[in-house]
C-alpha cells in the first residue's frame, strides 16, 4: 500500500465517524513514533506522543512501555484515562486487555495539557540533539529560519527545575506555562508540541528542532525584524503546515504505511 498522491492545496482529511477517527487517530500517532525513531530519536525511551480518544475525551492513546520507537504498530497502542490507568489496549503475559504499562511521565506531562486545551488531539515530546541543549538556554526562538516563524509568535517557556516529571502536580504547571502556545520549551530538558491532530503536532516538533539546530549552530545568528518575520508567519503557522511536514516525513521516512496496521 502506497500513500494518496499529496496536492499543494491538500488538507488534511476531516474524518467525522468515531470509529473511524480512532483509527485515523491511532496510525498516525503509529507512524509518528516511526518517525521519531527514524529519526533516531527516543532510543532509550525518552519520549511520547498522546493522541486523544475522540469518544473518551478525557482519554488518551499512547504507545505501551518497552516498544522501540520504529517498531511501533497500532497494537502497540494502549488507552490511558484521566487517572493513568490503562483501560484498553494489548494483553501483556495473559493478564488480559489493557494490562500494557505506560512511561507514568507521559501520562504526568500529556494529561494536564489535554484536561486543559480541550481543542488539542495530540501532544508530542521527545529529547533531541538540538531541542534539549537549546533548552538549557532557557530562552524563546528568535525568527533566524522560515521554519522559526511557526512558532515565534506561538510559544512558551517553562522554567521549571523538575527534569523528570514524576507528579501530576509539575505536569499542570506545564501546561499552565505553555498556555494556548504551539510550542513549549521545557527548561533543560527539550521541546514538547501541541495541535489539533497528531500529524500537525508531531509535523510541527520536527520543523521545531530544526529550528533549534539553528540556534546551536549559529551563536552569532541575526534575526529578521518582527515585522518580516510576521508576514512569514501568515503561512507558517498555518496546521496544514504541520500536517503536510507529517506527510512528506512519512512519505519519505516510512514507504510502507501498513506497517503500522
Amino acid at each position: 500500500m502506497s500513500y494518496p498522491p499529496l496536492r499543494r492545496d491538500g488538507v488534511e482529511p476531516n474524518v467525522e465517524d468515531p470509529v473511524e477517527q480512532r483509527r485515523y487517530r491511532q496510525r498516525q500517532c503509529a507512524l509518528g513514533y516511526r518517525l521519531f525513531g527514524a529519526l533516531r530519536w527516543g532510543q532509550s525511551g525518552d519520549g511520547h506522543i498522546s493522541a486523544r480518544d475522540p469518544e473518551r475525551l478525557d482519554h488518551f492513546w499512547l504507545l505501551r512501555y518497552g516498544v522501540p520507537f520504529d517498531q511501533a504498530t497500532v497494537a502497540d497502542l494502549v488507552l490511558v484515562g484521566p487517572d493513568g490507568s490503562v483501560v484498553d489496549g494489548p494483553a501483556v503475559d495473559g493478564r488480559g486487555a489493557g494490562s500494557a504499562e505506560i512511561n507514568t511521565t507521559a501520562f504526568h506531562i500529556h494529561m494536564p495539557i489535554h484536561d486543559a486545551r480541550p481543542d488539542t488531539v495530540c501532544v508530542a515530546h521527545t529529547h533531541t540533539a538540538y531541542g534539549t541543549p537549546w533548552s538549557a538556554a532557557v530562552a524563546p526562538f528568535e525568527p533566524v529560519s522560515q521554519e522559526a516563524c511557526s512558532f515565534v509568535f506561538s510559544q512558551s517557556i517553562f522554567d521549571g527545575e523538575e527534569l523528570n516529571v514524576m507528579d501530576f502536580a509539575t505536569g499542570q504547571r506545564i501546561a499552565s506555562a505553555m498556555g494556548t502556545t504551539r510550542l513549549c520549551i521545557l527548561r533543560n530538558h527539550g521541546l514538547l508540541t501541541a495541535g489539533g491532530s497528531v500529524a500537525e503536532a508531531v509535523g510541527f516538533f520536527v520543523m521545531a528542532e530544526r529550528v533549534a539546530e539553528v540556534h546551536v549552530k549559529v551563536p552569532q545568528r541575526v534575526p529578521i525584524s518582527d515585522e518580516g518575520a510576521k508576514k512569514v508567519a501568515e503561512w507558517a503557522e498555518n496546521p496544514v503546515v504541520g500536517w503536510q511536514s507529517f506527510e512528506f516525513l512519512c512519505r519519505t521516512l516510512i514507504p510502507d504505511p501498513t506497517v503500522v496496521d
